[in-house]
């Protein structure tokens, strides 16, 4: 997967979490678990890109490890609306699948440049 189909699945992502948190309803804790999902989910997609624009491989791995925590994060908030919400648990599944996917990638990503990283120095 390259980093274009990464930046576009990331905002995606952002996308389809902001339209499931539209469509809760009103009350303190949906109010409150959706802020925090609203800013880690899109700061998956944000911080992906400046990734992207990294300077240098541990500049690109710092960036990369900041997706991996937001993700995460996402994917426990997700966890939490779903305990209020169970009548929505289809679509937040949908965004926690999708979360996971994501966090797979970036944590297979991370191992493998850390790998490369070490390659390169023992020669």
């Amino acid at each position: 997967m390259n980093s274009e189909t990464l930046k576009i699945r990331t905002k995606a992502y952002s996308i389809s979490i902001g339209k499931l948190i539209i469509s809760l309803p009103y009350n303190i804790i949906n109010k409150n678990y959706s802020n925090q999902l609203v800013r880690c989910s899109s700061s998956v997609g944000a911080n992906y890109r400046a990734a992207c624009r990294a300077k240098s491989t541990a500049d690109f791995l710092n960036k990369l490890k900041i997706v991996e925590e937001e993700l995460d994060e996402s994917m426990f908030f997700l966890e939490l609306l779903e305990e209020f919400n169970p009548e929505l648990k289809v679509g937040i599944q949908k965004n926690w699948n999708e979360g996971n996917e994501l966090l797979s990638i970036m944590v297979s990503s991370i191992i493998t440049i850390r790998k490369n990283e070490q390659n390169r120095k023992a020669s």
